[in-house]
C-alpha cells in the first residue's frame, strides 16, 4: 500500500525539536552552513571609492588550506608577507607564501595600463588576484582586500568565520599623486610608536604622503648634529609645560622605513622664518639682539622670527636643510612659510628668496604654506593652501596667479580637512578658529574647482593637517582624524563622479566597526548611519 506522505509521529517529534531548535537561533533550516554566513562585503562598499566595479560570480572563501602566491621580485615577496601578517591573527591560518601554486590569492606584476599606484583585483570561487605595474600599487591593492572580508579580520585573536570576498573585478587609480596627512608633533612630541600607529591608519586608506611638523615656537624635534642645542634644549618642552622630546637620526630613519614599508613618503618640515621660537631660544646669535628669549608653552602664533639680516641665519638653514635631506629619501622639504607676522614683508620675500636654492642644492622639491606664493616661488615648487571659505579674494587672487604661472598646489582648507577643528561645540578636544567642521563638511568639496581661477590640472593633491595644541595621546589623535581622515583621502583618490555624500556616509558607517576592531578611538558623527554596537 502507497505510505501516506502526511507526517508520522516520529517526523513530527523530530521537526518539533528541530524547530525549537532553530527558535533558539541553533539551525535555520533549509540553508547549508555557507548559506547561513553573513553576505560578503559588496566590491563596492570600500573607502576610498573604486574606479570601476563589475560584480558577479560565485565569491571566494578564505580557508585553512588558502595559500598566498606572489608573483615578482623580493619586495612583491613582501607585500605577500604583510597580507599573511595581517590576516593570520583573526583566521588562524597558515597562509603560506610561496612563488607558485594554483588558487587562493595572488599578487601579480605585470606590464599594463594601471599607472603607477592603480591595480586590479580579480575574486572569484578558485581565488583572488591582485594585479599592479607596480609594488605601490599591489600594496593599495592589499587594503582593498583587507577591507572586503569581515571587519573582525582586524582583531589580534582568532574570531570566527567564514572568510569571504565577494566575486568580480573591480579596477582603481588615484585621480591626485598627492594623498596627504600632516601631523604636528612640534606642540606635543609623539614618539616612534605612536607616529607607526598612525602610519598604519593612513596606509588603510591609500595616502601616500606623511607630513611631519618637525618644529615650532613650542618644539624642536629632530637631531642636528651642527647645532646640538635645537633638539637638546629647543626640543624639551611642548605645549602647557610637558616634557617635550625629540627624534634622534636614528628614530627618523625608522620612522622613514617604516613609511616606506606602507609606501608613504615622509614630507619633513622646518618653519621659518617664524614659527621659530624654540630654535630662537637655542641659540642666542640667531636673534637680532643677541638675546636668546625663554622657551614658549602657550599657543599664540605669529610673534617670532629668524634675523633675516644676520649671516649666521642662513648658515642655519644651509646645515639643517643639508642634514635633514640626507636623512630624507622622498622628494620633498617643507619649509613652512606660514604666519611670519613679525618678519617684514620684504624681509620675508628676501628669506625665501635665499633658502629655497637650498633645499634645490641638497636635491629636494620645496614645499611651502601658501604664502609663500606672496614671494618668488622656486620653479616646481608646491604650495600647501590651508585658507578658509573666507579668506581673502586677494590672497586667493595670488595663489591662483601663481598656480596659473606654474606653481603647483596641495590643498589643505583650514574649514574642511584641518583635523584639528572641533566637529561641534561639544566635541573635544580640538579648537574652532576654522570653524566647526562635521564629518558632512568636511568630505563636500571638490579639490579640483575649490578655488577660483586655478586651473584644474595646477591641483597635485589633497591633505589633512592634524595640530596638536590640543592633542597629547595617539586616541586624541585618531578621535579628530577619524571619521574625517577616510573623507580626505577619498577626495584625494576617487574620481570626482564618485564623491556623492549619501552614497559615502553608508560606506563610511561600514568602516565603523573594522576600527573598533582596530581599536580605533573615532567620533560617532550623528550624520552617519552607524550600526550598532
Amino acid at each position: 500500500m502507497r505510505r501516506h506522505h502526511g507526517t508520522t509521529p516520529r517526523t513530527a517529534r523530530v521537526l518539533g525539536s528541530l524547530l525549537l531548535i532553530a527558535a533558539a537561533g541553533g539551525l535555520t533550516l533549509g540553508a547549508a552552513p555557507a548559506a547561513r554566513a553573513a553576505a560578503p562585503v559588496p566590491l563596492d562598499r570600500i573607502v576610498p571609492a573604486p574606479v570601476s566595479v563589475t560584480p558577479g560570480g560565485t565569491p571566494y572563501r578564505v580557508t585553512r588550506a588558502t595559500g598566498i602566491h606572489v608573483d615578482g621580485p623580493a619586495e612583491v615577496h613582501r607585500i605577500g608577507t604583510y597580507l599573511a601578517g595581517l590576516l593570520r591573527p583573526a583566521s588562524g591560518y597558515p597562509l603560506p607564501v610561496t612563488d607558485h601554486g594554483d588558487g587562493g590569492i595572488l599578487l601579480r606584476l605585470t606590464q599594463g595600463d594601471y599607472g603607477a599606484e592603480g591595480y586590479r583585483l580579480h575574486s572569484g570561487a578558485d581565488g583572488v588576484t591582485l594585479t599592479a605595474r607596480t609594488p605601490a600599487g599591489l600594496f593599495h591593492a592589499v587594503q582593498t582586500l583587507r577591507q572586503l572580508l569581515p571587519a573582525a579580520v582586524e582583531r589580534p585573536t582568532v574570531q570566527r568565520g567564514p572568510w569571504q570576498i565577494a566575486a568580480g573585478t573591480l579596477q582603481d587609480r588615484p585621480r591626485y599623486a598627492y594623498r596627504g596627512a600632516m601631523l604636528d608633533v612640534a606642540r606635543h612630541f609623539f614618539t616612534v610608536p605612536q607616529v607607526k600607529r598612525y602610519i598604519d591608519q593612513l596606509a588603510l586608506y591609500k595616502i601616500n604622503e606623511l607630513h611631519l611638523h618637525l618644529s615650532d615656537d613650542q618644539g624642536w624635534r629632530i637631531a642636528v648634529d651642527s647645532w646640538p642645542r635645537l633638539a637638546s634644549y629647543g626640543g624639551a618642552g611642548e605645549v602647557g609645560g610637558g616634557r617635550g622630546g625629540h627624534y634622534t637620526k636614528a628614530d627618523y630613519r625608522e620612522i622613514v622605513r617604516y613609511a616606506a614599508s606602507r609606501y608613504l613618503e615622509v614630507v619633513p618640515e622646518i618653519d621659518m622664518p617664524g614659527h621659530t621660537n624654540a630654535a630662537l631660544a637655542s641659540y642666542a646669535k640667531l636673534n637680532c639682539d643677541g638675546v636668546a628669549p625663554p622657551r614658549y608653552t602657550g599657543t599664540q602664533v605669529g610673534f617670532s622670527s629668524l634675523c633675516v639680516s644676520k649671516k649666521a641665519t642662513y648658515d642655519f638653514a644651509d646645515d639643517v636643510i643639508r642634514e635633514l635631506a640626507a636623512l630624507t629619501p622622498g622628494r620633498y622639504l617643507h619649509l613652512g612659510g606660514d604666519e611670519a607676522h613679525s618678519t617684514a614683508h620684504a624681509d620675508y620675500v628676501r628669506f625665501m628668496d635665499r633658502v629655497q636654492p637650498l633645499v634645490a642644492r641638497y636635491g629636494k622639491t620645496v614645499i611651502g604654506w601658501h604664502q609663500l606664493t606672496g614671494a618668488h616661488p622656486a620653479k616646481g615648487a608646491l604650495a600647501q593652501y590651508w585658507g578658509v571659505d573666507g579668506t581673502g579674494a586677494a590672497e586667493k587672487a595670488q595663489v591662483a596667479a601663481a598656480a596659473r604661472n606654474g606653481t603647483h598646489l596641495i590643498l589643505s582648507p583650514a574649514d574642511r580637512v584641518y583635523l584639528d577643528m572641533k566637529y561641534t561645540a561639544r566635541t573635544g578636544p580640538g579648537t574652532k578658529w576654522a570653524g566647526l567642521v562635521e564629518v558632512h563638511r568636511s568630505y563636500d568639496w571638490n579639490p579640483g574647482t575649490y578655488l577660483a581661477g586655478v586651473p584644474a590640472s595646477a591641483v597635485r593633491g589633497v591633505e589633512a593637517p592634524l595640530w596638536s595644541e590640543t592633542v597629547k595621546t595617539s586616541a586624541g589623535i585618531e578621535y579628530l582624524a577619524f571619521p574625517r581622515l577616510a573623507g580626505a583621502a577619498e577626495l584625494g583618490w576617487s574620481p570626482a563622479a564618485r564623491h556623492d555624500w549619501s552614497a559615502y556616509r553608508k560606506r563610511l558607517a561600514a568602516q565603523g566597526p573594522r576600527w573598533d576592531a582596530l581599536g580605533i578611538h573615532y567620533y560617532r558623527s550623528p550624520q552617519v548611519p552607524w550600526p550598532a554596537r
